[in-house]
């Protein structure tokens, strides 16, 4: 699987870092990245993270995490 993040549409409400916090960080301003790829757009997510991404996706409130099927 593969979390693609849009960082314009973030609102900085903390909910995907709280629910992945070893896959999801945020810049100063609050807006969410990957962990250690800050500037990447796109990351393969790791068997082990798959379950606590997939739900900071469904709950995120700006829609700002996009998860790809990965073949």
């Amino acid at each position: 699987m593969k979390c693609e993040i849009v960082p314009e549409r973030c609102i900085a409400c903390g909910l995907c870092q709280a629910l992945a916090p070893h896959f999801f960080d945020y810049t100063d301003e609050g807006i969410v990245t990957f962990i250690g790829e800050a500037h990447a757009l796109q990351e393969f997510v790791p068997e082990k993270e798959q379950a606590a991404v997939k739900q900071s996706a469904r709950r995120c409130p700006a829609h700002a995490i996009l998860l790809h099927d990965s073949l």
